[in-house]
């Protein structure tokens, strides 16, 4: 079972933004707060978003090596729906819209957002297959 995942992000409230309405609307809790960061967690994962005096670039590239996106479950697909519909009032865009919700193929119900700090997440409703 994954135990953590920490994100470091260029700011922290712009992702507390983006990131704790999406932790918030799948279910997972508010779970550390400190100054320089914020984390969610579901069961025994958590996930830390930090703003660190030491990070060395003003936006993350998905693009690059390293992490390209995290997907979640979502319970069902009008869940994502409207997910999907609010996300851009929580600075999230939907990427691929010419292909959505079958952008990772048929039959795979899903939305693939990404916030202005360049994180992708992937949305999977549970009732995709």
């Amino acid at each position: 079972m994954l135990h953590h995942v920490e994100l470091w992000v260029p700011d922290l409230e712009r992702a507390v933004t983006s990131w704790g309405w999406l932790f918030e609307r799948l279910g997972w809790e508010p779970y550390q707060d400190w100054p320089a960061g914020r984390s969610w967690h579901t069961g025994e994962t958590y996930v830390v978003l930090e703003q660190s005096p030491a990070l060395t670039g003003d936006r993350h590239d998905r693009l690059r090596p390293g992490l390209n996106h995290l997907a979640f479950h979502v319970r069902d697909r009008a869940t994502l729906d409207e997910l999907v519909t609010s996300a851009p009032a929580h600075g999230w865009t939907l990427l691929f819209p010419d292909r959505h919700p079958f952008a990772g193929g048929p039959g795979h119900y899903a939305a693939y957002l990404e916030n202005a700090d360049g994180f992708e997440v992937e949305l999977v409703a549970a009732d995709a297959r």
